[in-house]
């Protein structure tokens, strides 16, 4: 037979297994509760490509987005992406819904998500330009007489820093390949191609030419060291695209919404110019998948979208 102090003990514990369990379900709960609502909580992610430098690019994504959630109502974050391709892959994925991409990318955004739309661009990226730099160390004239040298694009999936120079390059009879000492190096982003044309580690550069412009104007540019030798013809470049799903997730007409909160910008409003001014515009216009089909079909003919 049991002593009275071992029943007693045996209830004791008991007693205490019970409250234990009672307290963790009382503490999980809530918990469960707390991540659900956390993950269920409506934020529309924007990215833009990595062209220039990681500062410019956060000041630019952040002040539109707080920008847009002001207007719209709903949570507006920034992702930053490493790399174009990482942009285009968070895009295809959902975690992206509206991004700031170049002509190329915003094509292959595209070809990957049916119903995505590009909504919105600069007036200037309706006529873009690329620029091609040489070392001031070089005697040439035209694109014919770099041949020999060695050349840098910048990202490998950038429109105005690789595709189009590439296509300009192989209308003047070179074969960036083959003509040039070595292989094309790829920067990364504009702003590191013209600093590794001024430095000598490059003799030739390609790169967007809005940012070129905005670095000699501001006077960052070695011009005893770098110039400018030809800009390309024009074509169509950087533009906002939507995905279908900011719909589902944020109800039927948002797109519409942010096209015409993006276009109501106006240089009048302090924020808003700041904000223009890190695009490097004054204002918003519409655009439309159409618009790419030069891109689109450049990229085809060079075998860098199938």
């Amino acid at each position: 037979m049991y002593s009275v102090n071992y029943m007693k003990l045996c209830r004791k514990m008991i007693f205490v297994f019970v409250m234990n369990k009672l307290i963790f379900i009382a503490v999980l709960i809530p918990m469960v509760l707390l991540t659900s609502c956390t993950e269920d909580k409506a934020v529309l992610y924007i990215g833009g490509i990595p062209d220039q430098n990681v500062s410019l690019l956060e000041e630019r994504f952040d002040g539109i987005a707080n920008y847009l959630q002001s207007e719209l109502g709903i949570e507006v974050r920034y992702k930053p992406s490493i790399s174009y391709s990482a942009l285009v892959t968070s895009f295809t994925n959902g975690e992206v819904k509206l991004a700031w991409f170049g002509g190329f990318t915003g094509v292959q955004a595209r070809s990957t998500v049916n119903g995505a739309k590009a909504i919105i661009q600069r007036p200037k990226d309706e006529n873009f330009r690329s620029v091609f730099i040489v070392n001031n160390k070089l005697n040439v004239r035209s694109l014919k007489d770099l041949k020999g040298y060695s050349l840098t694009f910048g990202s490998e999936s950038s429109t105005s820093g690789h595709l189009m120079p590439r296509f300009f390059l192989m209308e003047a009879g070179l074969n960036p390949e083959s003509d040039f000492k070595g292989p094309p190096s790829y920067s990364g982003s504009h702003d590191k191609t013209w600093k590794l044309v001024e430095s000598g580690s490059f003799q030739i550069g390609a790169l967007n030419a809005a940012v070129w412009d905005r670095a000699v104007s501001q006077e960052i540019v070695d011009n005893d060291k770098v110039k400018s030798l030809k800009y390309t013809g024009t074509y169509s470049d950087y533009h906002w695209v939507a995905h279908p799903a900011i719909e589902t997730k944020f109800g039927d007409g948002v797109i519409n919404k942010i096209s015409n909160i993006l276009k109501s910008m106006e240089m009048s409003n302090p924020e808003a110019a700041r904000i223009l001014d890190l695009f490097q515009t004054d204002s918003f216009v519409d655009t439309q998948n159409e618009n790419y089909s030069q891109i689109e079909n450049t990229a085809r003919s060079l075998g860098l979208l199938k």
